[in-house]
């Protein structure tokens, strides 16, 4: 038994001691059963620390130095160092076998899972059957954290089972994520409701201003056969995450989006997929975020880092009936990961962001995702000098370009979301044929098309809405004056230089810097001209 989930083993059997423990069978060691996305959790080991003969690159596991995390006992997905990430996913894709890897790490977050627990009235203590109960606690809040789990939050989880990782006490359970199981789906009530005239997924993550305070709810737009949905408990699936803009960050307005893998509850549970959260290595992020691949209930409701505890959310989920789509996406998107921790590319804001990369890999593997071009090339090419003197800044002018001249599918995450989900929907209702790649497999295997509304968990945090889809609708949403923004700090987070491999591909110039030196040649140009008139005068 490797030493790792040893020590899990001796830990519990010392916590089952406690007669609580010992009368409820809702505590086990987090890798000891269930799921991890498409993967039996039974083919992972727990490690918090020093990793020996992890599948995790060096690079990769700087990042979790202190973190748990689930490693794989079998094989795991590869990458090629001599290729940039885009490029290695295209070559891998196109001689993919049949054989199925796993993720490289999987940021599990704490060692422990109780399952079933329900909250008393006043918050302390948590009830686990046969009339036993344990005390109740939280990790600790970061101090970067503005907002907190509060009374409020104790109201909003009465009356329904919990799920939570963490960790156990003396006579109680510290918990680092809380699961609703109101977050889960009511598959026996599923009946189909297909989009409306008029209506579509963007009308459905606008409704009720993003629904934040809605309860959570799941629609059933579309089914191969009838009775497909109802019947989707234990299939495979493959998702589109969007979360919401929050409501107390202006820099946050544009939301996040992601991509998903697992295997749906036969009960509709779905806590334990792989989210794959593309998010900035080179930030401390204010609520201890760190890309990584991670399961949906750490995703949504980790106490610190979860999206549900300060904005709202959708899924839309392709049921199917065969995982090899899936898994096709997510050893993709375990390779993209591989080259992200390596660094061997950046996350840029507005050309590789979270929506960006995670549609670049879908378009990699053979799903061509429409483009829809940039805002405004002329605006990006003026707007460089005119941002640059308006406020004396050249990252500014650089930063305007970027955005202005990006495509618009990987700038904005709701646009990802509406663009990606649409042309699926569209595909599915439209019975459109494809001829290769992700695109023949998901018109082959997709069984059914759910519609996830997930609520914001109340908090002391501000309740957030439905995101943006433009920068014309960012400039209108935000204050004029950008000193009145509300802005939540990231220091850097440097990357130390003996983990980079020089033999890495080498990013290509960005195309705002591409700009800038054609604005310096071109004014160095007039002022020349300028000169030879003056000394000829």
């Amino acid at each position: 038994m490797p030493a790792a989930r040893h020590l899990l083993t001796l830990g519990l059997m010392m916590t089952f001691a406690h007669p609580a423990l010992a009368a409820s069978d809702a505590l086990s060691d987090a890798l000891s059963g269930g799921r991890l996305g498409l993967h039996d959790a039974t083919g992972f080991r727990a490690v918090k620390g020093v990793c020996d003969g992890c599948a995790a690159a060096p690079q990769a596991l700087w990042y979790f130095q202190d973190e748990w995390i689930a490693v794989p006992l079998a094989p795991a997905s590869g990458v090629d160092p001599a290729l940039t990430a885009q490029d290695d996913v295209r070559a891998w894709a196109q001689g993919a076998g049949a054989e199925a890897t796993h993720p490289p790490l999987i940021w599990i977050g704490a060692p422990h899972i109780l399952t079933g627990a329900r909250l008393t009235a006043d918050g302390t203590r948590l009830e686990v059957g046969d009339g036993e109960s344990l005390a109740f606690s939280l990790v600790p809040q970061l101090a970067s954290n503005v907002s907190w789990f509060n009374a409020d939050s104790v109201a909003w989880l009465q009356g329904q089972p919990l799920t939570m990782r963490g960790e156990t006490t003396t006579g109680g359970f510290t918990a680092r994520t809380i699961w609703p199981h109101g977050f889960d789906m009511d598959l026996v009530a599923l009946s189909v409701e297909p989009l409306r005239d008029g209506e579509t997924l963007a009308v459905l993550v606008r409704a009720n201003e993003g629904g934040a305070r809605q309860p959570p709810s799941t629609r059933l737009l579309w089914e191969r056969t009838p009775g497909a949905g109802r019947a989707a408990g234990g299939k495979p699936v493959l998702a589109l995450v969007l979360n919401g803009a929050q409501g107390d960050d202006d820099e946050a307005h544009g939301g996040h989006f992601a991509l998903a893998t697992g295997m749906l509850g036969e009960g509709g549970q779905w806590s334990d997929w792989l989210v794959n959260n593309f998010y900035n290595l080179d930030a401390w992020s204010e609520k201890g975020i760190v890309a990584a691949t991670l399961p949906m209930d750490a995703y949504l409701t980790d106490l610190n880092a979860g999206q549900a505890w300060y904005r709202p959310s959708a899924v839309l989920v392709a049921v199917l009936r065969d995982p090899r789509a899936a898994a096709r996406v997510q050893e993709g998107l375990d390779r993209v990961f591989s080259h992200f921790y390596r660094h061997d590319f950046s996350y840029r804001h507005a050309t590789a962001n979270c929506a960006a990369i995670s549609l670049d890999t879908l378009r990699s593997l053979g799903w061509a995702v429409p483009q829809l071009g940039p805002t405004s090339k002329l605006e990006a090419w003026f707007g460089l000098p005119y941002m640059t003197v308006k406020e004396l800044s050249l990252a500014s002018g650089l930063q305007t370009f970027e955005y202005m001249s990006a495509e618009r599918s990987g700038l904005f995450p709701f646009v990802a979301f509406n663009v990606a989900g649409s042309d699926l929907l569209g595909r599915l209702t439209a019975g459109k044929a494809a001829d290769h790649g992700l695109e023949r497999l998901l018109a082959d295997d997709v069984e059914a098309l759910l519609y996830i509304h997930v609520p914001q968990i109340p908090s002391s945090r501000a309740f957030g809405r439905a995101p943006v889809t433009s920068y014309a609708e960012y400039a209108a949403r935000v204050p004029a004056d950008r000193s009145q923004w509300i802005v939540r700090p990231a220091p850097p987070r440097p990357f130390p230089d003996e983990l980079r491999d020089a033999s890495a591909p080498k990013e290509p110039l960005p195309a705002s810097r591409r700009a800038l030196i054609v604005w310096l040649v071109a004014l160095g140009a007039i002022a020349l001209w300028l000169l030879s008139r003056l000394f000829r005068r």
